[in-house]
């Protein structure tokens, strides 16, 4: 399991980081961050589409580097992130960019991330809302609103049938409610994916049951 910490105070001191900015580059790492998790495996390629003030300002504000540190793990205060596009390149993961300064895009700080591998591919739309803090407005075409401030669960799973109802069965069984949740898939049969935000920060012993269940293939707690 993978825990991901997303605390309030962010709102007001913002997080420990590299800087210069709280919103184009901590909360730029944390979208890949997301981006990482969810896709479960290093991308070979990466497409990003930059709208507004992340288009603007992306280079000088060191947004492409903290987008692509995030997607390859890297937590805010990792002092690698200035090499995260050399890393990168290192292991042969290709990068485009699609700079958009002129969009409508409804929020200044909006990237979309477009990870490849094989035939495998995933889109995420992700806002960076100030102070380290993100929502996750697109996955894979399905309209989402993700916080991640609350203790979110992304798993990632088979799609055969019953999966949905294990995992929520075992959730009840540790007295864990669900406030939302989310569920797409690649097609029928492939790779699928459960988004949940609970009410409970004390889900451990529930992750842990969640993972052995056949055909999980991962699971990541955001707290």
């Amino acid at each position: 399991m993978k825990t991901l910490k997303f605390q309030s105070v962010f709102d007001i001191i913002g997080p420990v980081m590299i800087g210069p900015s709280s919103s184009h580059t901590a909360g730029a790492v944390r979208i890949g961050r997301v981006v990482g998790s969810i896709f479960g495996e290093e991308p070979s390629e990466i497409t990003f589409h930059l709208y507004h003030s992340f288009a603007k300002t992306y280079k000088g504000h060191g947004t492409d580097l903290a987008l692509v540190a995030g997607i390859l793990g890297m937590d805010t205060d990792n002092p690698d992130i200035k090499n995260s596009l050399e890393i990168a390149h290192q292991k042969g993961i290709k990068i485009y960019w699609n700079v958009l300064k002129d969009s409508n895009a409804p929020h200044p700080n909006t990237v979309k991330i477009i990870v490849k591998k094989d035939a495998k591919e995933m889109s995420i739309t992700g806002v960076s809302i100030g102070g380290g803090n993100i929502e996750v407005t697109e996955l894979n075409g399905f309209s989402v609103s993700l916080t991640m401030n609350t203790p979110t669960l992304i798993i990632v799973h088979k799609d055969v049938p019953g999966m949905i109802a294990r995992v929520t069965d075992i959730l009840s069984s540790f007295d864990i409610n669900i406030a939302q949740m989310n569920v797409t898939r690649e097609r029928a049969g492939a790779k699928a994916i459960m988004i949940i935000e609970i009410d409970s920060r004390d889900c451990q012993d529930a992750v842990k049951v969640i993972e052995e269940v056949s055909h999980i293939y991962n699971v990541n707690y955001f707290g």
